[in-house]
Parts: C-alpha cells; sequence; structure tokens
C-alpha cells in the first residue's frame, strides 16, 4: 500500500485531501507544519509527499530541500494558489528536486492523476 503524507497548514485542506486518498487504498498521514512533515518524512518513510509551499514556520521549498536531504529517492509535489508562471518558486522547486506542482483550490481529478502518476512503480503497467 503506497504511504502518502500530506503538508498543509490548513486542517481542512489535509483531511480533505487525506479522505479522498484513503479511499482509494493508500495509507495517508498529515501535517500541519514543515516542522512536524519532517519527522513524519524520518518516522513514517512516505513514498510521496504533497507539500504546500507556504506555510507558518520553515516554508514549503525549505522543507523540500530538507527532505531530499534525507531521502533523495521520495517523491514530492508542490502545492501552491499561484500558476509556475506566476512566481520564481516553480524552478526553485524543480531544482531542488520536485516532481510536481499542483495548484489551489484542488481539484481531485487533477490530484488524483498526478498521484498516481508519482507513485506508479516505474515501467509497470497498473
Amino acid at each position: 500500500m503506497p504511504k502518502l503524507l500530506i503538508v498543509d497548514d490548513e486542517a481542512d485542506v489535509c483531511e480533505f485531501a487525506a479522505n479522498f486518498f484513503r479511499k482509494r487504498k493508500m495509507d495517508v498521514k498529515t501535517a500541519q507544519s514543515g516542522e512536524a512533515a519532517l519527522e513524519s518524512v524520518k518516522s513514517e518513510k512516505p513514498d510521496l509527499v504533497l507539500l504546500d509551499i507556504r506555510m507558518g514556520g520553515i516554508s514549503g521549498i525549505q522543507t523540500l530541500a530538507e527532505i531530499k536531504k534525507i531521502d533523495k529517492e521520495i517523491k514530492v509535489i508542490m502545492v501552491t494558489g499561484t500558476r509556475p508562471e506566476e512566481n520564481e518558486s516553480y524552478r526553485e522547486c524543480i531544482s531542488l528536486g520536485a516532481c510536481g506542482y499542483v495548484h489551489k483550490p484542488l481539484e481531485l481529478r487533477e490530484l488524483e492523476v498526478v498521484v498516481m502518476t508519482a507513485i506508479k512503480p516505474e515501467g509497470k503497467v497498473q
């Protein structure tokens, strides 16, 4: 069962996405700060992290950099309220190893496609 960590400082966003993916047979954990996310990455070893860029405390970009120091293999999809072409953070996230980018408000169909594509084992047909 794939392990997914959802990181957002808005509890309702975490729970909304978590419930959606639990129904798709995923082991889902949530964190509401970058600091909590890093602890969860160390203890839970998720396959994929959905990570909000703007949070209190350490930012999503800083959290991404730290996750990659812990384990380069963990896939991270960034969540943002702005379009990639509207800010510099997109290029920074990609250079730090993010494998995708989704926009708020979260559209479940788009989110499902991005997440399921990211967790699909390489070279295997599901």
